[in-house]
């Protein structure tokens, strides 16, 4: 296990700034997601840790070494890419083997290391096997093993499962947390899947133009965004963008503090903390269409003033097209200017009621 510090790293390329003054401390065995959508600058960092591309401002120390400037064999890492990169004229036992090889480890040593990768990565008896014989997942099971089999106290993993279909991702990305749960292996895990981030991270950072939105556990991520970007990168978000007048919020009758000053504001809602209930009134919000996902429904709702909404209700509810309904909002996030003005409180059990006039 080893421990991770990156202390204001930057990366320019020509006029351009991929990671901005960047900062960040792993701790040992933790699992970190880098998430962000293209361009955010997460798979430049990660190939900075691994030291496939050199920063231009700040240090990397792991285990408080400085390694911000040593090559990518001289640092104790391991990266999985996202294409695999497997040596096509080679079997899988040689392409595991191979950087043990260059390391000049004894012959004995290799073999019994490179079974040992392939035990732990579910290929046991693949070592033969050519690699254009294997399947997507065992491509990267393979490339897995190959990292792991050079004993890195820091894995790095660039989006592996982007190019598999959905179930064989979740699928591995369960045997990956596994994996890495049991060696105890401090992992940096970079992915634009909110669902990956979620499902895998002790901590996730949230990257927007090369600086953090968000450094947080995942429950907080997504129950506690800092900025109105986290909220709405993170799961799906209702946006109603007013304004804040005498202390209320024009289109719900939202009670707030004092400190929430006059002017434009967003109000954020997810779509399980919206409730609905039929009513008979002319101008109340309307269904555009409901879907049913088996274990819930999604409600798509619109407001006179123009804004959709999602709700999410029980299976059965009976909600058809053009159906009116009354809208009451659970809990909910106030943004201005990208920051959060106000969070309130837990569910309640008397939700406010969100206005639908224009210009309430």
């Amino acid at each position: 296990m080893a421990q991770l510090t990156l202390d204001h790293v930057t990366k320019q390329f020509s006029s351009s700034t991929a990671v901005d003054a960047f900062s960040l401390h792993v701790e040992d065995g933790e699992l970190v997601c880098l998430l962000g959508p293209s361009g955010s600058g997460k798979s430049t960092l990660l190939r900075m840790i691994g030291g496939f591309e050199q920063p231009t401002g700040g240090t990397i120390r792991i285990d408080g070494q400085d390694v911000t400037h040593l090559p990518p064999e001289r640092r104790p890492t391991g990266m999985v890419f996202q294409s695999h990169a497997l040596w096509t004229h080679m079997n899988v036992f040689n392409n595991i083997a191979f950087g043990l090889k260059l390391r000049g480890i004894a012959k004995s040593e290799i073999a019994d290391r490179v079974q040992s990768a392939l035990d732990l990565v579910g290929l046991k008896d693949y070592g033969k096997r050519q690699t254009y014989q294997l399947s997507g997942g065992q491509q990267q099971r393979v490339a897995l093993a190959r990292s792991l089999v050079l004993e890195p106290k820091i894995l790095l993993l660039d989006e592996p499962f982007a190019s598999l279909d959905q179930h064989l991702r979740e699928r591995l990305r369960e045997e990956v947390r596994d994996i890495q749960q049991r060696l105890g292996i401090t992992t940096l895990f970079v992915t634009h899947g909110q669902d990956e981030a979620l499902a895998l991270a002790d901590r996730i950072v949230v990257l927007r133009a090369g600086r953090a939105e968000q450094i947080a556990p995942p429950d907080r991520v997504y129950r506690e965004p800092e900025t109105e970007f986290v909220a709405g990168f993170i799961g799906q978000m209702n946006f109603i963008k007013s304004s804040v007048q005498d202390g209320r919020f024009v289109h719900a009758d939202v009670a707030l503090p004092a400190e929430a000053s006059d002017g434009d504001a967003v109000l954020a809602v997810r779509p399980e903390a919206l409730t609905i209930s039929h009513s008979d009134k002319a101008d109340a919000p309307f269904v555009c269409r409901a879907i049913d996902f088996g274990t819930h429904v999604m409600v798509d709702l619109q407001l006179s003033c123009g804004t959709r909404v999602k709700a999410m209700t029980e299976p059965g509810s009976g909600w058809q097209k053009g159906s009116r309904c009354d809208l009451r909002v659970k809990a909910f996030h106030l943004f201005r200017d990208n920051k959060v003005l106000y969070v309130s409180a837990a569910v309640t059990s008397e939700p406010c009621r969100i206005r639908n006039a224009a210009h309430a």
